[in-house]
C-alpha cells in the first residue's frame, strides 16, 4: 500500500467513524419509537446488495456495539471506577485487563439474548436453525438489544451511584426498560409466528429467561 492509498483509507475511516455521530442517535430514536418497524427494516436490508445496506442507519451489530460503548463511557464519566472484572486477576478474568476487552466481553453478553430469541423464532416457525436462516432474526434483535443495553446501563448506574432520588428514578427506569423490552418481544413473536398472545408470551419468556440464564452463567466464569 503506497502513501496515497493509506491516506484514502484513513479518509474513508475518518468519515465512517464521524458519521456514527449522526446515525447513532437516528438509529436509537427509530428503535425506541418504532421497534417492530426497525426489526422488519433490519431483515429487509439484508436482501439488498452489501453496498446498499443500512444507508440511513447503523447496521444492527454496530448499533449494539456503539450502544454498549456509550453506556460504558457514561459509567466512566460519572466515576463508575475500575470494573471488578478488569480489577480481578483470577480465572478467566485475568484475560480481561482493559476497557477494550471488557467492552468486547459485554458485547458477547448482550448478544446471547438476541441469539436465543432468533433461534426460538426459527424453532417456532419449524424451520431448521442454520447460519443463513439465523442471521436475519439475529440482526433484527440487535436493534432493541442495543436500546435495552443503553437503558439498562443507565438505570443501574443511577441505582448504584446516584443520590436517593436518582436511585428511585433508576429503579423506575429499570422496571420500564424490562417491561418495554419484554413487550416488544411478545409483539415480535406474535407477528412472525402468527399465533395468539399466550403462545407468543410463552416463546418470549422462555427465550429471554434462557438467554439471560446463559449470560449469567457465562458471566460467572469471569468473577
Amino acid at each position: 500500500m503506497n502513501f496515497m492509498q493509506l491516506l484514502q483509507s484513513l479518509d474513508n475511516l475518518l468519515y465512517e467513524v464521524m458519521s456514527w455521530l449522526v446515525f447513532f442517535p437516528i438509529t436509537l430514536w427509530r428503535t425506541v419509537s418504532r421497534p417492530l418497524q426497525m426489526m422488519e427494516y433490519a431483515d429487509s436490508e439484508l436482501k439488498d446488495r452489501p453496498e446498499r445496506q443500512y444507508e440511513d442507519t447503523l447496521s444492527p451489530p454496530l448499533f449494539l456495539l456503539l450502544a454498549l460503548l456509550v453506556s460504558h463511557s457514561i459509567g466512566l464519566a460519572f466515576g463508575e471506577g475500575v470494573n471488578p472484572i478488569v480489577a480481578s486477576k483470577t480465572g478467566l478474568a485475568a484475560y480481561i485487563d482493559s476497557d477494550g476487552k471488557l467492552l468486547l466481553l459485554r458485547l458477547v453478553f448482550f448478544s446471547i439474548v438476541p441469539l436465543m430469541l432468533a433461534a426460538a423464532l426459527l424453532i417456532g416457525l419449524r424451520q431448521p436453525v442454520t447460519r443463513e436462516r439465523l442471521k436475519p432474526p439475529f440482526y433484527a434483535q440487535c436493534y432493541p438489544a442495543g436500546a435495552f443495553a443503553l437503558a439498562l446501563g443507565t438505570s443501574v448506574l443511577l441505582m448504584h451511584d446516584g443520590p436517593d432520588r436518582a436511585k428511585l428514578v433508576g429503579g423506575a427506569m429499570l422496571v420500564v426498560t424490562l417491561a418495554a423490552y419484554f413487550s416488544v418481544q411478545v409483539a415480535w413473536f406474535r407477528r412472525y409466528l402468527k399465533r395468539g398472545l399466550l403462545v407468543a408470551t410463552g416463546y418470549a419468556a422462555v427465550a429471554l429467561v434462557g438467554g439471560m440464564t446463559f449470560s449469567i452463567v457465562f458471566g460467572l466464569l469471569f468473577t
